[in-house]
């Protein structure tokens, strides 16, 4: 028989790696928060699985080293709970598994993709779909039996559109087209390019190519996008609904594959686009679920998504429900970063 090695914190290696920043938890087996870090996007498709698991390392020390050990020698903790972005195919969620498992984090480990941490952060057990629209979209549904739903989610390839870059992506393309003619008037164009104090919006398009403006920075677009759609502007009305529309087809497929459109069904609708709840998108969001879903029960989750990857340590742990309450009512009252 393999012997266990004894963690030095029994509990939960938490990750959240999104494609705009990553949090990093230890969660005690009895739900108490010991430590936190937090870091910048998870891309694993630019650099490959090994180098970008390898750059959590960082994170877990300062995690670490907030809950006493800022030398850990041996296993760090019992479980590795990871929830990550670009974990989209079955070959990706192998090679990360196999990456994790290479570092002395914690006696076991899973990883699946990070749309399944919003799930469980939304719900109290395993059935549901969720929607993730943040700097990307994604969307999953899960059975208690198993079954899942899933989307490739590999940008335009697979026919996906939306979230905060393609919000930005999408306005800037309204915009610029409206300045030198190919397109419609839009009050995008004067907004954004007063946002970044550039004389029009194809100066940001170009400063942006040129480098002397980050293109991180574009996700600032869409709050301009909501500002502007607030004053009635019909390029930015028309874009939100599009999103919305979006969130809904992917969440009602979802509901669809999974038998659950004639079931009272918790859709969950996270990432810092939805998790702002504007009422320009989330209430359009609704009435489309109400039309077409009319059971579906949508319900938006503020808390920061570590809190799924730690629910969902928790519960390879056996948990039971206090260890669970007490880690929600730790999280719960923090709000979640805008995409």
């Amino acid at each position: 028989m393999t012997h266990q090695p004894e963690p030095l914190l029994p509990g939960v290696l938490a990750i959240d790696a999104g494609n705009s920043k990553t949090d990093v938890a230890l969660i005690g087996a009895d739900g108490t928060v010991l430590g936190t870090a937090r870091g910048g996007g998870f891309a694993p498709h630019r650099i490959g699985g090994a180098a970008a698991v390898a750059g959590l390392a960082p994170l877990v020390e300062e995690a670490a080293a907030a809950a006493g050990h800022p030398a850990a020698d041996g296993v760090l903790t019992s479980h590795v709970s990871a929830c990550l972005a670009n974990a989209d195919l079955p070959v990706e969620e192998q090679a990360l598994s196999a990456a994790l498992a290479s570092h002395p984090w914690g006696v076991s480990s899973t990883v699946v993709n990070d749309t399944f941490g919003l799930l469980r952060a939304g719900t109290d057990g395993p059935c549901g779909v969720a929607v993730v629209c943040g700097a990307g979209i994604n969307c999953v549904g899960l059975l208690p039996d198993g079954r899942t739903a899933r989307f490739p989610a590999l940008g335009e390839l697979t026919g996906d559109w939306g979230g905060g870059s393609g919000l930005a992506a999408t306005s800037m393309w309204h915009a610029v087209r409206s300045e030198d003619g190919r397109g419609g008037p839009t009050a995008l164009a004067r907004a954004i390019a007063e946002h970044f104090g550039l004389p029009s919006a194809g100066a940001v398009a170009e400063a942006v190519h040129l480098g002397h403006l980050p293109s991180a920075r574009l996700h600032e677009i869409v709050r301009v996008l909501f500002a502007v759609a607030e004053e009635g502007d019909a390029t930015a009305l028309e874009l939100i609904d599009r999103q919305a529309d979006e969130i809904v087809r992917l969440a009602v497929v979802a509901l669809k594959r999974l038998d659950l459109l004639d079931t009272p069904t918790p859709v969950v609708l996270g990432g810092g686009v939805l998790a702002s709840r504007h009422p320009l998108l989330l209430d359009n969001v609704e009435a489309r679920l109400a039309g077409t879903a009319p059971l579906a029960e949508p319900r938006v989750v503020v808390a920061p998504p570590v809190l799924g990857a730690a629910l969902l340590g928790l519960d390879h742990l056996g948990a039971g429900p206090a260890a669970q309450a007490r880690l929600r009512a730790a999280y719960e009252a923090q709000r979640p970063v805008a995409a």
